[in-house]
């Protein structure tokens, strides 16, 4: 099943060059990810959904360490780069109609407002699918709050798989 949300982008600009920024290293990052495995273990997914593109190297390493096989992603755009756009593509979301409990992973629950978009979508299609979100980094001032979580952001984080490539 392939649904395609899309809309005219219109871009606003963010400008990160006299932003705090923090640099998040594979270490930490696996440090981080053993740390949330435990709590989703707790709850049990049937299936994990990593958003794209920052969800899905937290998404590959929590289904090993979960070994779940059922790993899936949605694809969502809300930020070009820096740039923040005022509206959200979501696409390529998954047949999730056997799934009973879904976790759905990103790198950062920032604003939540791509999260809400998403949790919007899904639970509009799946509502007898429970959802629940797991993310390495929060904002207490997100309007989503993720159900597992490690760090909270307080800064622009620079991610290894963004900026070592």
């Amino acid at each position: 099943m392939k649904i395609v949300q899309q809309e005219l982008f219109t871009k606003l600009e963010v400008d990160v060059t006299d932003i705090k920024k923090y640099y998040y290293e594979y270490e930490e990052f696996l440090e981080d990810t053993k740390k949330l495995i435990p709590s989703i273990k707790e709850y049990n997914p049937d299936t994990i959904l990593a958003v794209a593109r920052g969800g899905v190297t937290l998404g590959h390493f929590i289904a090993s360490g979960l070994d779940n096989r059922r790993l899936f992603t949605v694809n969502s755009i809300h930020y070009d780069e820096t740039k923040r756009l005022d509206s959200f593509d979501i696409f390529n979301i998954p047949d999730l109609k056997s799934a009973s409990k879904v976790i759905i992973v990103d790198d950062i629950v920032d604003s939540g407002e791509t999260m809400s978009e998403i949790l919007k979508l899904l639970k509009g299609l799946y509502p007898s699918v429970e959802f629940k979100i797991a993310t390495l980094f929060f904002k207490p001032t997100s309007i989503v709050e993720a159900d597992f979580k490690v760090k909270e952001a307080d800064c622009w984080i620079e991610f290894f798989w963004e900026v070592d490539i």
